[in-house]
């Protein structure tokens, strides 16, 4: 038998080829998810940035009519569609009195907030379930490449390398796809989780700076009706 990609292919039982199949198709959803996140993350950061730095001076002037109605494209990313949904509740909530306003106003924020966190976090559920799962798929063909060997060494009455080749390279190929499927996945998992907990963060310090604004421009608001 020839070491190669290809001879091991051909001398791999068909539950272990099985298993290599399964093994490509995590990995091929793995990459697919990690490239698809990379691209939603750097799009949404960029439109959020976009907004904020058109948005900054309005909000703190308090001049929330101006900015609820601004024309900012079909996208905000995350921090533009949660400051939205507070000024969409400072609006209909005005006449109410401040307690209700702030109140109205920060469950609008926090709802939206989990939303967009939410979102964000799409597809991550089945990188994790690849990083988790691979290693024990890979341990799964190493089992059951030994039980070949040894099927092998009964058959042949003998113990010789070259009588348990065959199971024994179906153990280590498998071993090895099972840990090159789960290394990228988990790395990759980690940075992007953690690049969606650093958003959850901006997305709650930002609607703190919009309650304090909120809290600034309606009290102006009522002291000049007064």
């Amino acid at each position: 038998m020839q070491f190669t990609l290809s001879g091991l292919w051909g001398h791999m039982g068909l539950f272990a080829q099985g298993i290599v199949i399964a093994m490509g198709i995590m990995s091929v959803l793995s990459l697919v998810i990690l490239a698809e996140r990379s691209l939603v993350f750097r799009a949404s950061r960029r439109h959020s940035r976009r907004f904020a730095s058109e948005m900054a001076t309005l909000l703190s002037q308090g001049d929330f009519e101006t900015a609820s109605h601004a024309k900012l494209g079909a996208d905000v990313g995350y921090l533009g569609r949660t400051i939205r949904a507070g000024l969409t509740a400072y609006r209909i909530s005005s006449d109410d009195s401040r307690d209700e306003v702030m109140e109205s106003v920060a469950r609008s924020l926090e709802r939206q907030a989990q939303r967009e966190v939410q979102s964000l976090k799409r597809g991550l559920g089945h990188l994790a379930t690849v990083a988790s799962t691979a290693p024990f798929v890979g341990l799964l063909g190493t089992t059951m490449g030994i039980v070949t060997a040894f099927q092998q060494m009964g058959e042949a009455g003998a113990g010789g390398i070259g009588t348990i080749s065959t199971g024994i390279s179906e153990a280590l190929v498998t071993t090895a796809f099972g840990l090159l499927v789960a290394i990228p996945a988990v790395m990759g998992y980690n940075s992007l989780q953690g690049w969606v907990d650093a958003r959850a963060v901006d997305l709650a310090e930002a609607s703190n700076e919009f309650l304090d604004a909120a809290a600034r421009a309606l009290k102006r608001a009522r002291s000049a009706v007064v």
